[in-house]
């Protein structure tokens, strides 16, 4: 089991830094500028390692959000997802939620520098993880921190004669300091809104969202979108400070996060919309053929 020990990235061109916990389910806790956070803290690491409450960068794995039953099927085989076992856990309805990797010790750091971190997890090597996604592979995630950019590469290669669904994603949650959440601006790309229904599942209804910039003010989001394009980019701004995220590959749906009752904004890259797993809305990793996505957060 690897240790809960927090690894901090330096960037060499600047004082941002980055710390990650790969014993904890490789999250990453925070993302400063000489000491001040642009992540959003929340309820702390504490609770994530124990309750699975997300903080900072969490990944989503083997699928982000919510499935809309406890079973889904790919091809001929048929797999139970119940909360509480192998992992699942369930949101307030019930629904299983964010996979199964919250704070997961299974990551192995490989190689690491001063702003570089590499881990990887042997699915197969966990009879709980392929108890609940029966699809042996190794996730790679490989984090570069330069030129105040923090890049996030996620690496699916299948380790069996069989493909990988693609489904996960990750939850950064952004927050600018010093500033109240009201006047904080918030700007998003061209896309496709998904409409959901009052459990956050998808009804089969959308429409098109223009690329907008908006005071954040009172509003609160938690809505679901796809047709993303590849490079699209997300601003939240607020003063003299601007976080960018940009869907650089392999992320073509989103989630936008934002509680009334917290000053964050979870901007969140997909690699398939919400309930994909149950519906066939995926890409695959086929043997042989490794596929990586990749984001990057730009702190200004």
């Amino acid at each position: 089991m690897a240790e809960v020990q927090p690894v901090t990235l330096s960037d060499p061109s600047s004082s941002l830094t980055a710390t990650y916990v790969p014993g904890a389910g490789m999250i990453c806790t925070s993302l400063a500028d000489d000491g001040v956070e642009y992540l959003g803290q929340r309820r702390g690491l504490q609770a994530y390692i124990s309750d699975g409450k997300t903080m900072g960068i969490p990944i989503l794995y083997p699928w982000a959000n919510r499935l809309s039953a406890n079973q889904y099927r790919v091809g001929d085989t048929v797999v139970d997802v119940v909360p509480g076992a192998n992992g699942v856990r369930g949101d307030a309805h019930g629904a299983p939620i964010h996979g199964v990797l919250a704070a997961n010790p299974g990551w192995e750091v490989g190689d690491q520098t001063a702003n570089t971190l590499v881990a990887s997890l042997d699915w197969a090597a966990q009879p709980a993880l392929l108890a609940s996604f029966p699809f042996p592979h190794r996730l790679t995630v490989s984090v570069t921190l330069a030129e105040r950019t923090l890049t996030v590469a996620t690496t699916v290669t299948p380790t069996a004669d069989r493909s990988v669904p693609l489904c996960y994603g990750y939850h950064p949650y952004a927050t600018i300091p010093g500033v109240p959440r009201a006047d904080w601006q918030l700007q998003t790309p061209a896309m496709r809104h998904v409409f959901v229904d009052d459990r956050g599942l998808p009804t089969g209804e959308s429409e098109e969202w223009a690329g907008v910039t908006r005071r954040l003010s009172t509003t609160e989001l938690d809505d679901g979108f796809d047709d993303v394009d590849e490079g699209a980019v997300f601003v939240l701004s607020g003063g003299d400070h601007r976080v960018e995220v940009t869907f650089c590959r392999g992320y073509g749906a989103a989630q936008l996060f934002a509680p009334a009752g917290d000053s964050l904004v979870g901007i969140e890259p997909m690699t398939a919309p919400t309930d994909a797993l149950r519906r066939g809305d995926y890409k695959m990793a086929a043997p042989g053929s490794p596929e990586t996505a990749t984001f990057s957060i730009r702190v200004g």
